[in-house]
């Protein structure tokens, strides 16, 4: 292993080349943007792969492009400019997929950059804040490259490396990349409350990404023994675990402990998460099992959507044209919450982009989630449980969670999409005496 001072990447990664590093909060700045930076004299006679995940730091950007192909599964925060632009080629699948598609070779990792803390007293390097997939990328890559941050927590569980799997380390020049704070406002706070009323004590939360996830800790602050198996972990469960809501005590599977891939949050969580014996992350094999997530009792899965039409068809990629999203987690948490005994599988949204319903007739992109896997659609107007319903009980409970406003104009789309469920709506409609 050598130890140089500032990066020079051109001994380590070659034309052709697929790089990746840990996404979000884990992102080794000091290689990334170096990177970046001597991305012309890494192309060479060809050109370099970076793949994308999600992004914090706004270190790639279109103007990148020029020697650089980009192609990732989430188009998020400070990525999204190289979707508007056209660079970004995305892969629609499933995040348990990610994994499998590493060791296939379908997602070729030639280069991998993690940043580590310091090693531990038996010489090796934990992953730092991020698992993830990218266990199954240190199996595979021909090259690994660390940056060691000095800020970084210790962490229980997953995997380490030992110096004998690096090429290069490196000594981190640049801070660790936050999250962003969470824009949490009045209409968020009352889907959490609506998606709270929902949860027993004892429950297990799966959050995902976005601010009505963000809001759900706030409003469970009253609950008792809730424990944690999540894709992602971010301040709120600091917040939960000091109030005493949070204990993981029963929990049917990891028993007293909290269980996450990647810490999305600041120093705050990091400190929190420091030799915390009851936080562990671990790979996306584990924490997205399908077997894993069906054997936890009371799993409720909290996720996002950008709309959903009357039936249950959720996308979450796509708005207004641009690719802003993700497939991600959400289905695999979905399911597996739905195969859980007394488990929740729930997805939060606002009624409204501004003047525009997000409940529609026709998704204007991808259906992410089938309506096969609908469960509980929650918006700030109330639940519609989907679980098990035909389709003309599923488009009166969709209607009855729009914003008020859109309720008539989607009562008479329901005609068009199903006879009978508008039918139905009208004749409740003059039962009531006028719109409901």
């Amino acid at each position: 292993m050598r130890r140089p001072g500032e990066p020079v990447l051109d001994d380590w990664i070659r034309p052709g080349d697929t790089v990746m590093w840990g996404q979000g909060t884990a992102e080794p700045l000091t290689l990334t943007r170096a990177l970046v930076a001597q991305r012309a004299s890494l192309a060479g006679q060809g050109r370099v792969r970076v793949w994308v995940g999600l992004g914090f730091a706004g270190t790639l950007q279109p103007e990148h492009a020029d020697f650089l192909d980009f192609v990732g599964y989430i188009c998020g925060a400070s990525q999204r400019g190289l979707a508007q632009a056209g660079v970004l080629d995305v892969v629609p699948a499933h995040y348990s997929q990610l994994p499998q598609m590493i060791h296939s070779g379908a997602l070729k990792v030639d280069v991998l950059m993690l940043q580590v803390p310091p090693p531990g007293a038996d010489g090796r390097f934990q992953l730092g804040l991020a698992h993830e997939y990218l266990g199954a990328a240190l199996e595979v890559a021909r090259t690994v490259l660390v940056e060691v941050h000095p800020d970084l927590p210790q962490l229980q569980g997953g995997l380490s490396l030992g110096t004998e799997r690096i090429a290069a380390c490196f000594d981190a020049r640049h801070p660790i990349v936050d999250a962003p704070v969470a824009r949490s406002g009045p209409v968020e706070q009352a889907i959490a409350a609506h998606i709270a009323g929902l949860v027993e004590d004892g429950a297990t939360l799966q959050l995902g990404i976005g601010a009505v996830a963000d809001a759900v800790p706030g409003a469970l602050l009253g609950h008792r023994d809730l424990g944690l198996h999540s894709g992602a972990a971010g301040d709120g469960i600091v917040t939960l675990a000091e109030s005493g809501a949070l204990t993981h005590a029963r929990k049917t599977v990891d028993k007293g402990v909290g269980v996450t891939g990647i810490l999305l949050g600041g120093p705050r969580l990091r400190a929190f998460a420091h030799r915390n014996p009851n936080l562990s992350l671990r790979g996306t094999e584990y924490t997205h099992h399908p077997d894993v997530l069906a054997a936890q009792e009371r799993l409720v899965a909290i996720n996002a959507a950008i709309e959903v039409d009357l039936t249950g068809q959720v996308n979450a990629e796509v708005a207004d044209g641009l690719y802003v999203g993700a497939v991600g987690g959400a289905v695999d948490f979905l399911r597996g919450a739905r195969r859980s005994r007394g488990g929740l599988p729930i997805v939060g949204l606002p009624a409204r982009a501004g003047a525009r319903s997000r409940i529609v007739l026709d998704l204007g992109g991808p259906v992410s989630t089938s309506r096969a896997d609908a469960g509980l659609i929650v918006t700030e107007f109330g639940v519609a449980d989907l679980r098990d319903q035909p389709l003309s009980v599923r488009v009166r409970r969709m209607i009855d969670i729009a914003a008020p406003e859109h309720r008539e104009a989607l009562e008479r789309e329901a005609f068009t999409l199903l006879p009978r469920a508008g039918a139905a709506l009208g004749a409740r409609r003059r039962n009531q005496g006028g719109s409901c």
